[in-house]
């Protein structure tokens, strides 16, 4: 899993690739670190293959901090990764754009 940050401002936008799961998923939360100041974070998963409960956890725990410091918004998830959502139900509780 590759993770890459750019921040603009007050906005941080997160680039994920590759797999998130039970073994990358703590590299994935330290890698996206404090997320103090941040009032718009954007999650792009264009090249997210798979994510796991441990990925989904990770993604949640983001959008309870940005609930009370601004939004969160998911960009391009693939099929496979939307079916994931799908039937956690996180396509319910994440704001997750086409």
């Amino acid at each position: 899993m590759t993770v890459t940050k750019q921040q603009d401002g007050n906005k941080l936008t997160v680039y994920i690739e590759g797999k998130l799961d039970a073994v990358t998923s703590p590299q994935f939360e330290e890698e996206l670190g404090d997320l103090k100041g941040v009032e718009e974070l954007v999650f792009d998963l264009k090249d997210l293959i798979y994510t796991s409960s441990a990925g989904l956890r990770v993604l949640l725990n983001a959008q309870k901090i940005m609930d009370d410091q601004g939004d969160m918004v998911i960009k391009n998830a693939n099929e496979d990764v939307m079916d994931i959502f799908r039937e956690t139900g996180f396509d319910k509780i994440l704001d997750i754009e086409d």
